[in-house]
């Protein structure tokens, strides 16, 4: 490449940069010195009450998980250098994987180093051009590049729209195989995919039933199996993936659960899990822990959503726009980007962590602070959250000041 080719490239990088920034579109990393948990402390030097992270269960900072994963890096080491197939399979990687089909109820599951490579890695290995996924309009990025991977026919139905995925269904009925993909619970909205309904067309027309339920796993349902517990369906739905990155301790790691005949095959074909290195064992012994703790007791799980419908019912109260639902997602309807940014802003100074969201991550129009409960959250730092938001508020003029008080 021309040294003048190469100066355009980057003068070029630097243009788009410009214009991120200049459309307010522009993402700042936040950056912490402590452990992820229901406070932490900025680079600042501030202690923050931490309403943005996916810590569902409060697992993350959990002094109890850290000592598990010192106890498993003892004995297991720090990595593997290599890839499962070749000398990177150790025995507790075979354990959490029987360990999490049993959880979620499924016959058996492979690990893989994310979620995004789970969903990257599935649909391309059980799908050709004869075949079809009906996705949903909402669906995370990952099931989103999932499916562009694979040659299958590709059909989006509006966003938990049943009407329309049943129209999609009947549209995609000449192919061999078709496969429903969605999204467990939506993460921008906190919206839960009615499976129940899903299940229901997806047996009327013969298809598959996928789905992602990395805001699930660990506290939705019963027991915290997920989703397809919440709405009774265990047995019916196919496919899950999920995440190790959110509920379930908060690290890295996703897997990907079914039958026995697909996760064989997915070990045989699925090129993000022959390509990658083995999950770390400190991950894997760790949520070995997590899953125990939580076969144990749904304790967390029922404060979690204790918390999140005293955040959501005092929010509500003080005259803020919510989406509706229970998920410990509370978004926090704002409409206007810059003011979703100046919100946080205020928070920030407060004593609050929140992020602003707005197009292109949500529709235009749509712009909002979402809050995320956990059940580390104790009832003193949310109802100082509670305050921090009703002076934010009535500052920006987002609430009137007789409903705020």
């Amino acid at each position: 490449m021309p040294a003048s080719d190469r100066t355009a490239f980057y003068t070029d990088l630097a243009r788009r940069l410009d214009r991120t920034r200049a459309e307010g579109l522009y993402k700042t990393e936040r950056i912490l010195v402590s452990r992820q948990g229901p406070e932490v402390t900025g680079d600042d030097g501030v202690a923050r009450i931490n309403l943005c992270s996916n810590n569902y269960l409060g697992l993350s900072g959990d002094d109890a998980l850290v000592a598990q994963g010192i106890e498993t890096l003892k004995r297991f080491g720090y990595g593997l250098s290599s890839v499962r197939f070749i000398c990177g399979t150790q025995s507790i990687h075979k354990e959490l994987e029987a360990r999490l089909a049993g959880f979620v109820g499924t016959e058996d599951a492979i690990l893989y180093a994310a979620a995004f490579d789970a969903n990257g890695g599935l649909f391309e290995c059980l799908l050709d051009e004869s075949d079809a996924v009906i996705s949903d309009a909402l669906n995370h990025a990952s099931i989103i590049d999932g499916i562009r991977l694979c040659r299958a026919q590709r059909f989006r139905y509006a966003h938990d729209d049943m009407a329309d995925l049943e129209a999609k269904l009947e549209a995609a009925a000449s192919c061999r195989y078709r496969i429903i993909a969605t999204d467990g619970v939506f993460s921008m909205d906190g919206t839960i995919a009615r499976l129940d309904a899903i299940c229901y067309l997806a047996d009327r027309h013969g298809a598959l039933v996928m789905v992602d339920d990395s805001h699930a796993t660990g506290f939705m349902g019963r027991t915290g199996r997920g989703t397809h517990e919440h709405h009774g369906v265990m047995e019916r739905v196919d496919i899950v993936t999920g995440t190790l990155g959110k509920a379930l301790g908060g690290a890295m790691g996703g897997f990907t659960a079914g039958r026995k005949e697909m996760v064989e095959l997915l070990r045989q074909r699925s090129r993000p899990y022959l390509f990658s290195n083995s999950l770390a064992p400190v991950i894997v012994g760790t949520s070995l822990y997590v899953l125990d703790r939580l076969t144990a007791s749904t304790a967390l799980r029922d404060r979690l959503f204790e918390n999140a419908a005293h955040v959501r019912g005092a929010l509500a109260d003080m005259g803020y726009a919510l989406k509706p639902g229970t998920h410990p997602i509370i978004p926090v309807m704002v409409f206007d980007a810059p003011l979703a940014q100046r919100l946080a802003e205020a928070l920030y100074r407060s004593g609050v962590l929140v992020t602003g969201f707005f197009y292109p991550v949500v529709p235009l129009g749509q712009a909002r602070v979402r809050v995320q409960v956990s059940a580390a959250h104790t009832r003193a730092q949310l109802d100082r959250a509670m305050e921090a938001f009703a002076a934010a508020g009535r500052e920006l003029g987002i609430l009137r000041a007789g409903r705020s008080g």
